[in-house]
């Protein structure tokens, strides 16, 4: 967007009229046009940007963002919500978590400040998986059925074939019985270290849930164990023994390994979009799925028993 469309939106919005600085926020893979704002006495927002045709989905998600935060969680909290540029889009204003990124810099702490704020991370994630999915909600098997048969359509069609494909296939077919019976609830949807951030005080605030939806909690630790565990497998642990508690269900990895296998093959399709680049992220990640699983030979990945 150019700035002075960006200048005209602060100036509908009535909290903001007072705006002294505002850039543009580039990272991640959302749609949003994201901007950082700082009132001039001192307050300091996140305010998104999309098209009117997004305003049933940004509506839900404002609404839902207002219903967790009731949680007790450090997160975006949701401020204001509305129509602006003549009916031309949809604003969302959120507050701003002052700190760091977890991906910029998990790396650099030592492996047991890591695995705590793992834990940390499982325990923020519990109290997401606490609220229950509409009572409406159309059974878990029948959804991811649909999703899957979706996923394989397109990958078969996209040009980019995942080496080794034919093994998360066969893995695929060979466990969807483990989706009967499911239980569903709210699912951030996009749960790892790029959406985490270290405050100055070192507590974790949960920002992004523009993938928010109900489903499997399991399936909520899928991105984890891609984008996290690549930077940091002690906070991969943490999060799930600070989840469960040091006492992990038997189904858990063997349905998580069910996820897993479909997301590496789609992932590719859904990076073609951004680019060869972004392309080749997920052909790495799908390669390090693999060595994990041992092609899905085990349901448990290698580095749980090392760590």
């Amino acid at each position: 967007m150019k700035t002075k469309e960006v200048k005209d939106i602060i100036s509908e919005i009535p909290l903001l009229n007072n705006c002294k600085v505002f850039h543009k926020v580039d990272k991640g893979w959302s749609k949003d046009n994201k901007f950082y704002l700082e009132s001039g006495d001192g307050e300091k927002y996140l305010l998104r940007i999309n098209g009117i045709d997004y305003y049933d989905v940004k509506e839900k998600e404002f609404m839902i963002m207002k219903k967790i935060s009731g949680l007790d969680l450090n997160m975006s909290e949701p401020i204001d919500f509305g129509i602006c540029s003549n009916g031309q889009n949809v604003f969302m204003l959120l507050s701003w978590i002052e700190g760091t990124a977890l991906d910029e810099i998990i790396t650099t702490l030592t492996e047991e400040d890591q695995y705590d704020l793992g834990v940390k991370a499982g325990s923020i994630l519990k109290k997401f998986h606490s609220i229950p999915a509409p009572t409406e909600q159309e059974e878990w098997e029948q959804r991811m059925l649909k999703k899957f048969n979706y996923h394989l359509e397109k990958y078969q069609l996209c040009g980019i074939k995942v080496p080794k494909d034919e093994l998360a296939l066969e893995h695929i077919k060979k466990n969807l019985y483990l989706l009967k019976n499911r239980p569903q609830t709210f699912q951030h949807g996009d749960f790892h270290v790029g959406n985490l951030i270290l405050t100055t005080d070192h507590k974790l605030g949960v920002i992004d849930f523009n993938r928010w939806d109900y489903g499997d909690p399991y399936e909520d630790f899928y991105k984890m164990m891609l984008f996290s565990r690549e930077l940091s497998i002690p906070f991969a642990k943490g999060q799930i023994n600070g989840y469960f508690g040091d006492k992990i269900p038997e189904d858990f990895f063997k349905l998580l390994s069910l996820y897993l296998a479909d997301v590496i093959l789609y992932s590719v399709v859904w990076a073609i979009p951004f680019g060869e680049d972004d392309v080749n992220i997920m052909l790495k990640l799908a390669e390090m799925i693999f060595a994990d699983y041992d092609c899905f030979k085990t349901e448990v990945p290698r580095w749980l028993a090392i760590y």
